[in-house]
């Protein structure tokens, strides 16, 4: 029986589809607070995104504690209980390989804000307006 053959498409749809599964496991293990760490304990960390690799290996796993308060021990914390998180995701999603986890800070945040600061400013403003008035003229 020939191998059916998998496109680009449905490929990356599967990641996405994987990353998600990921996202809620390792939520829904922080949420009722299944890791026995103090400091996973006292935050609520949001985990905003896990990007898979093509062959499904590794995770990469962004997650942002609330109000991003002690963001360096709540990700030392994670990297610490890696190896729980692994298992347990494994064991749930049945994937045939454990996907090897990597916890980063999502900084989508700060990106954002600094994008918002930057089409705030004066100089910008006055760029745009420029612009509206040359449009208008048209």
């Amino acid at each position: 029986m020939a191998r059916q053959q998998i496109t680009p498409e449905q490929h990356s749809v599967r990641l996405l589809k994987v990353g998600e599964q990921v996202r809620h496991v390792i939520s829904e293990i922080l949420t009722r607070q299944q890791v026995h760490d103090a400091t996973l304990s006292g935050h609520s960390v949001s985990v905003t995104e896990v990007r898979m690799t093509p062959d499904l290996r590794q995770a990469t796993v962004y997650v942002k504690p609330l109000l991003g308060e002690d963001e360096e021990a709540v990700l030392k914390a994670l990297r610490t209980n890696t190896a729980y998180f692994q298992k347990e995701v494994a064991q749930r999603l049945k994937l045939r390989f454990a996907a090897k986890i990597r916890f980063r800070a999502d900084e989508t945040f700060e990106e954002a804000s600094r994008i918002d600061a930057l089409l705030n400013d004066p100089r910008v403003q006055r760029d745009l307006d420029d612009e509206e008035k040359d449009g208008d003229e048209d």
